[in-house]
């Protein structure tokens, strides 16, 4: 994943699209920043689905930054933060939808054999590992919350 952003980086560079340039280097960046904090803790460069939790963590601050210009009528800056967020978006895979997050709860559910509220950090944790930047887990939470009650 990580060739496939820095290959888009420069594809962006040499077309001058300068949005899509700044965008892919604050990915970059991000993405070198948790390399160093790897490094210094003795564990290995960040894997595909690290770079796939650090871009759903890019989009959201994205997304809650775009809500806040709106609300204080900085249309041109939301706009901005939403450009970036489908920017981002190109290099996650396919988010499930609302019936296939529905799926995957209840499926995890049943492997583990969840018996109340008091398992639902298992549940989140397995779906975590398993759909790690394949889903919304704020919606997946509450399902699961409701599946569980």
């Amino acid at each position: 994943m990580r060739d496939t952003i820095a290959g888009a980086l420069t594809t962006a560079v040499k077309a001058q699209d300068k949005r899509r340039v700044s965008t892919l280097r604050l990915i970059m960046a991000a993405i070198q920043d948790r390399d160093i904090l790897n490094r210094g803790s003795g564990k290995d460069p960040v894997t595909s689905d690290e770079i796939s939790a650090i871009l759903a963590k890019m989009i959201k601050q994205r997304e809650e930054s775009a809500k806040l210009y709106e609300e204080g009528n900085r249309l041109e800056l939301a706009e901005q933060e939403r450009s970036e967020i489908e920017i981002i978006r190109g290099f996650l895979p396919k988010q499930l939808g609302e019936e296939d997050i529905r799926q995957a709860c209840s499926q995890v559910i049943d492997e583990i054999g969840a018996g109340g509220l008091r398992d639902m950090g298992k549940c989140m944790n397995a779906l975590k590992e398993k759909y790690a930047g394949q889903m919304d887990f704020t919606k997946a939470s509450g399902i699961v919350k409701e599946i569980l009650q």
